[in-house]
């Protein structure tokens, strides 16, 4: 099955005892073997760099490393392609960069999905994950099974309309 893109939904900052998430989207829910969020635990420094990645305006000016690998990339007449959420093992995730270099040959880097999903912010990288990881370690779109359930009550709703006859309201 081909890889799935996925969109950032939602990062959450913790600090404390409090974890950091990120959470995945499938891009086009009709392509993702069921309707999914993938939530990936990850450390709030992490966290910041992503959500400063997608918010530019709130950079500081001083690069941080996701700026540092990307302009190593850069420098070496390279670009990133895209990064994939490969696999999972129970609440450890893990990550390829998927780089070109200058003859177009594709090279495949291990690393964590926060760098990531960091550096992809900065380039514009899509971001792809395995379906078999959906399989595994997402949890249902509530906002859509939500919906699905009014939908399906509202049918239901309209067919008892339909079917009503005056004799069903008796005399008045």
């Amino acid at each position: 099955m081909a890889l799935i893109q996925m969109d950032i939904q939602t990062i959450v900052v913790g600090g404390g005892p409090v974890a950091s998430l990120l959470v995945l989207k499938p891009r086009n829910p009709e392509e993702a073997p069921h309707t999914a969020q993938l939530p990936i635990k990850i450390g709030p420094v992490e966290a910041m760099s992503i959500g400063m990645g997608i918010n530019e305006e709130n950079h500081t000016g001083r690069p941080m490393t996701h700026d540092l690998l990307n302009s190593v990339i850069d420098a070496l007449d390279g670009m990133l392609d895209s990064v994939v959420i490969s696999s999972v093992s129970g609440t450890t995730f893990f990550a390829q960069l998927r780089l070109m270099n200058k003859e177009g040959e594709l090279k495949y880097v291990d690393c964590r999905p926060s760098d990531a999903v960091a550096l992809a912010v900065r380039t514009g990288a899509p971001i792809y994950a395995k379906p078999e990881v959906l399989d595994t370690a997402s949890y249902p779109d509530f906002k859509g099974v939500e919906q699905e359930e009014e939908e399906h009550e509202m049918e239901e709703f309209h067919k008892f309309v339909e079917n009503l006859s005056p004799d069903d309201f008796g005399e008045a």
